[in-house]
């Protein structure tokens, strides 16, 4: 099993993340700070490209070439182990560091692109980011703190149907690294369970894409749209309040076109969706708006909150009844 790091991480920025879904950032760097996680965040850093990428806007050449380039700033900054948001982000990049310590000629390629450009700092070195020991998920920095992240817990989700989506890219992309398996997928539900909850485990679907494909949302939409029908009836059929995810791509796709979706299908679909670390952040009790950023979702959230906070007020009018009969 590889050395999961707690400390000379740069926390990866996400397009789609800071775009959509920015409370996911926060919440993880909420849940770092709570679980003693050094980490740092440099804007220097570039896009992926992993949309332009999958969708034959940037070719490998220059996907590797951007890498590289994040390669060198968490270099510089003593910070040169990744720890990724976006699924996508972290197939991405471990692919570039695969190419440029295995590949001479792309390496010699990309260092000389860097040397044309008068960029020759950012020359890659054999070794300095290795794919296995350098390159993670958040989740797989979750999963090895489930203890501390225990600790800090102080909401009950426990009555929640809860279901989890693993990500295609983290999975089955680049899935030799895949905490807790990839065929059937369980790190969020083992974190899930650091956080006293029981998910359902496996269904129907549980492997299946979110449908969203990266270019196949516009020019495939029919078949899309089908894809995320199906895993969404799969959901419906256990009865799911809330599907936890671990890439901005999946929820959005599943949040944004729930909607869209349930009017076609004329089904009320009930399901609510939160990124890992937004749900992680919330039991811990974080704030709903200012850091779990629930503002920004398509599917309401607040439901949710509002039931938890109506059964923290019962547990706390039931305590003061208690310590009034004491008296």
């Amino acid at each position: 099993m590889r050395k999961i790091p707690d400390k000379n991480i740069m926390l990866f920025k996400s397009c789609l993340i800071n775009g959509e879904y920015p409370g996911v950032e926060s919440s993880t760097k909420y849940v770092f700070d709570k679980i003693g996680i050094e980490y740092i965040v440099d804007d220097r850093q570039s896009c992926c490209t992993g949309l332009g990428h999958y969708s034959d806007i940037y070719d490998q050449l220059s996907t590797t070439v951007i890498g590289g380039r994040n390669f060198s700033v968490a270099k510089k900054t003593d910070h040169t182990n990744i720890v990724m948001m976006c699924s996508t982000c972290y197939a991405i990049h471990k692919k570039v560091a695969k190419l440029l310590n295995n590949n001479e000629k792309v390496r010699d390629e990309v260092n000389t692109i860097y040397d044309e450009t008068n960029l020759d700092e950012m020359k890659y070195e054999e070794g300095t980011i290795d794919s296995s020991k350098n390159i993670f998920h958040v989740v797989d920095i979750f999963f090895d703190k489930k203890e501390e992240i225990a600790k800090n817990i102080k909401i009950d989700l426990s009555e929640f149907r809860i279901a989890t989506h693993p990500a295609c890219h983290y999975c089955k992309v680049q899935y030799e690294d895949a905490t807790e398996g990839f065929r059937d997928p369980k790190v969020l539900d083992e974190i899930l369970k650091s956080c006293g909850i029981e998910t359902i485990g496996w269904y129907d679907h549980k492997r299946s894409t979110c449908g969203a494909g990266f270019r196949q949302r516009f020019v495939n939409r029919d078949l899309s749209m089908k894809v995320t029908s199906e895993k969404l009836l799969s959901l419906q059929d256990e009865n799911i309040d809330i599907l936890v995810h671990m890439c901005p791509n999946c929820q959005m796709q599943f949040d944004r076109y729930q909607p869209f979706i349930g009017k076609e299908l004329n089904i009320d679909f009930k399901m609510m969706h939160l990124n890992i670390a937004q749900l992680v952040a919330f039991v811990m009790g974080s704030d709903p708006y200012k850091v779990m950023g629930i503002q920004t979702h398509t599917i309401p959230i607040e439901p949710l909150i509002e039931k938890v906070e109506k059964n923290l007020s019962k547990e706390r009018e039931v305590k003061r009844v208690k310590t009034a009969n004491k008296a």
